[in-house]
């Protein structure tokens, strides 16, 4: 089958890879119709995250018909639609009992390596390294889904691909963003970053009941998309968001933050940015947190502030002064997102919100080498792209 594979920093390729098989009763093949290049493979793409191997599949965000199922697999059969989410989950341990379905115990063979780097090991995840499985990703032709009783959505007819998509990661990540928000009446909240979660974040946080979102960035076409979203927008080469968030709060601070940037600030944003940047690049560090301060500071005392983007390592000057004299609350996780996917399915069925608003490019698996760069270089007008192998 076609692939896109992972060949070192910078190199995407489109290539023939071995097709899936059954490993396990609970298995299940599926053939792609619909998969999303996501910001956080765009980590991937600049090397920053460990443990990826030469001719890995890339690619979390996918959905297809399934056209094998494993003996142990007895809701789904052969012909239905579905969105598989990315955090792979067997459903039956004491995290996935509990809705904790991202810290599955069962899910990673690499559990030893991820141990070693974070203290104990998340779930495993698709196309995202040999520290979190080794699974190959939905950037292909077909996909290989382990616990395919626990994780796969049928889709209902009504809906397309592109509506339904982006419940494997985005939607889910954005919602869950503002959900630990624990947004009230008259809440304020400010979002660094409108890439796609970024977008997702604001339209979740109005659904919730936010009475204002003010979105940080400075790519153009982003800003104008959360405007659309009815957002407030702030463009940080522009202004000093501390100053306009005081400024918007009467100098109390946003009711809660949201980092949906995360490892990789643009290094624009601020002199602590560039230090960053020389840190890591001189193996002084391994990640450039400037959005997480950002927000921390402009949080109002007793607020939230949602941690959403990716982190990999150690994170350096974080005022935990601030945080600890303000009483802040720090809310983050890679998204379980079987949590969330039934809620927010009844959602997209019911018009409250179309997912799809934030496609800007479609393509074929052939295109995707050149689209990686693309998107992770907001080129085009690039917000987001979708290939329909």
């Amino acid at each position: 089958m076609k692939a896109l594979t992972w060949h070192g920093k910078g190199d995407v390729r489109c290539e023939h890879v071995p097709d899936p098989t059954i490993e396990h009763a609970r298995d299940c093949i599926i053939k792609v119709t619909a998969c999303a290049i996501c910001g956080s493979d765009v980590h991937l793409y600049d090397g920053i995250i460990p443990s990826m191997e030469s001719g890995d599949v890339l690619g979390h965000e996918t959905m297809g018909e399934v056209v094998e199922v494993g003996s142990g697999v007895s809701d789904l059969k052969v012909g239905d639609r579905v969105v598989v989410p990315f955090t792979i989950s067997c459903g039956e341990c004491f995290f996935c009992k509990r809705g904790y379905y991202s810290a599955c115990e069962r899910s990673n063979p690499d559990k030893a390596k991820a141990t070693k780097l974070w203290g104990n090991s998340p779930a495993g995840l698709f196309g995202y390294s040999h520290l979190l499985g080794g699974y190959s990703g939905g950037q292909a032709e077909y996909l290989r889904v382990p616990y395919a009783d626990v994780g796969p959505l049928k889709v209902p007819g009504g809906l397309t691909d592109e509506q339904a998509l982006f419940l494997s990661d985005i939607f889910p990540t954005g919602y869950m963003a503002a959900d630990f928000c624990n947004i009230q009446p008259g809440d304020t909240i400010a979002i660094w970053g409108c890439g796609p979660v970024g977008q997702m974040a604001i339209r979740s946080a109005y659904l919730l009941g936010a009475e204002r979102v003010i979105a940080i960035d400075h790519v153009p076409e982003r800003l104008e998309l959360a405007r659309q979203g009815g957002a407030m927008t702030l463009d940080f080469k522009e202004e000093d968001i501390y100053d306009r968030i005081m400024d918007l709060t009467q100098g109390r601070g946003a009711d809660a933050c949201i980092d949906a940037v995360g490892t990789e600030p643009d290094i624009g944003s601020g002199f602590d940015a560039v230090v960053d940047r020389i840190k890591v690049a001189t193996f002084m560090g391994t990640d450039r947190p400037h959005v997480l301060r950002q927000a921390i500071m402009c949080c109002r005392n007793f607020g939230t502030v949602s941690i959403v983007g990716v982190y990999g390592g150690l994170l350096d000057k974080i005022p935990m002064g601030s945080a600890i004299n303000r009483g802040l609350t720090f809310r983050m996780a890679q998204t379980p997102v079987q949590r969330y996917l039934p809620h927010l399915l009844r959602r997209i069925e019911e018009g409250e919100i179309d997912p799809s608003f934030v496609i800007t490019h479609r393509a074929s698996l052939e295109e995707g080498p050149e689209l990686y760069k693309t998107f992770r270089d907001k080129q085009d007008g690039c917000i987001k792209v979708v290939m329909k192998p």
